[in-house]
This record gives structure tokens, sequence and C-alpha cells, in this order.
């Protein structure tokens, strides 16, 4: 096999950016060009690659972020858009990326992923554990709203983007059982790509909401706000008398409510290697808007 070149940390050589946007294109579907033009892409995601004449052929992406359990902050990485291309495969590319990552990072406390049922058998070879994770189902009665003003924000409009940004770098965590902390450029991938008709602020308690609407069902992606928010507050303001059931797409820290759980099951496996066995709830989910 020819000599490949490896190179990470390579966001701003526009050529290698624009190789690595067309593979995650071509592989997931998304590319990333706006999430850096917007200055979300930082020094916190950095793509260990092979390049081939200025073509990036393979990749594993890494996260900085920090994971809180049981109210205890721990370092970790999310490893994401693990990709290869089609002429280079079953050419152990993305198994010597994921080695010299796991080198690079064995000082931390723990490494994670989420991979599609196509390959559940691979992790495992580098001390990764699928887990299972646990989504949180309230049956609702609608309430009187809450007098809160809510306004729905623009993902296209620089000043309400700006705003959320800085909302997010200071934001409480969302759950002291299992959140995510230092995770505001992935947040801002979501706001910007996956939920931009999706964003609303809530002024009496400065907090931005993401929530869709299925017919009877809300399902509540993130609450973001500097200082911690009942909930309960949050569903009165935004929760329409039709609905019926709300949906959490985060660990709850409510545990008063009277929770509905069911096993989350999507395409995407849950895949741990816990390096310090940092001690997990029985029970959580991981917040779908910090997911790389």
């Amino acid at each position: 096999m020819k000599t490949l070149s490896f190179i990470k940390n390579y966001q701003d050589n526009m050529g290698l950016r624009g190789s690595f946007n067309q593979l995650a294109l071509n592989t997931f579907g998304i590319e990333f060009e706006n999430w850096y033009q917007n200055g979300y892409w930082t020094e916190k995601y950095m793509p260990y690659s092979f390049v081939d004449h200025n073509q990036v052929v393979a990749n594993v992406s890494v996260n900085l972020l920090n994971l809180v359990i049981n109210a205890e902050e721990k370092q970790a990485i999310q490893l994401g858009t693990v990709m290869t291309h089609p002429n280079y495969r079953n050419k152990g590319l993305s198994r010597r990326l994921m080695e010299m990552v796991l080198d690079d990072y064995q000082h931390i406390d723990i490494v994670y992923l989420f991979a599609n049922q196509t390959v559940l058998d691979y992790y495992p070879k580098f001390g990764f554990h699928a887990t299972d994770e646990v989504q949180y189902i309230l049956d609702y009665s609608h309430h009187p709203a809450y007098p809160s003003e809510m306004k729905k924000l623009d993902a296209r409009n620089p000043v309400d983007l700006t705003f959320i940004y800085n909302l997010a770098k200071n934001r409480k965590v969302i759950s002291n059982i299992f959140g995510t902390s230092s995770s505001e450029e992935l947040l801002m991938f979501y706001c910007t790509m996956v939920f931009s008709q999706d964003l609303y602020y809530l002024e009496n308690e400065n907090a931005l909401v993401i929530f869709q609407l299925d017919g009877d069902r809300l399902h509540l992606y993130d609450v973001i706000s500097h200082e911690k928010v009942n909930i309960q507050t949050v569903l009165s303001t935004i929760v329409p008398p039709k609905v019926k059931k709300v949906i959490f797409h985060f660990h709850p820290d409510e545990q008063e409510l009277s929770f509905e759980k069911q096993l989350y099951k999507t395409n995407n496996v849950l895949f741990i290697k816990n390096l310090t066995n940092v001690p997990f709830p029985n029970e959580f989910k991981h917040p779908l808007t910090a997911q790389a």
C-alpha cells in the first residue's frame, strides 16, 4: 500500500477541510463548513486523518468535553466521524487511527462514542463496552401557562446565534446525575444544522428551550440556562393542551416526577471505555445535543 500522510488539527487548511467535508458528506450526509465559518470548529474538535495527495481518506475525530456523573466532573473524549473512503477500506486505517487516539488520551477518565449497528463487533476489540441508555417519558396533564414570554429564535440570524453561544458557554449542566459540560460547540452544530427551527427563548427563566411537537407528544431536547431551571415551570410554558406525553432526550434530575422509563433504542449504540473505573448510574440518558 502506498505511504499515506498522517495529519491532525488542520481545520484552517481550506483544501484539507474541504476534503474532510466531502468525505463526511459522502459517508454521513453531513458537512461541517457552516459550523466552521460560524466559529464553532475550535481546538476541542480534532480530526485524526490519513491523507493521500491532499485528499482525506480515513478519519477519527476527537471531541474534548467533560462528563458530569453523580455530580462529579470527569475528563472525557467523544469520538465521531469515523469514516474511510471506499477506495481505502479494509486496509486497517481506522484501526491505526483509533490506536493513535487511545495512545494520546491514556490520561483521561472516559473515551466513548456512538456507533451504528453495522460495526457493533468492532469497538470491543479496543476495550469499549456497549452500554444501554434509558429514555424518560412523562405523562402530562396540561396546566395553565406560567406567565413567561416565549420568543422564537432564528439560527440564520447572527445576533441570535451569538446570544445562544454565549448562553451555552456558561450554561448550568442539564443534569448532575449524567450530563456534559464544555460541549457548547456540539450544541451549536445542532442549533444550526438540526434544530434551527425549534429554538425558543423563555424570558423569565433566561433559558433557551429546544423542543418539537409530534401530534400529542412533545420532544424536549435541551434547556440551556445559566441557572438551574425548574422543568415543570418550563413545561407549563411550552406544552400546548393537546400534548399528553413529554419525551426527554437528556437525563432529567427531577426524579420526584413519575417518569415512565424505557430502553432507548436507535440505530446508534453507546460504547464506553472507562479508563479510571468511574461508577456510572444504573440508568441514564446521554444528552442528544452533545452527541457527536
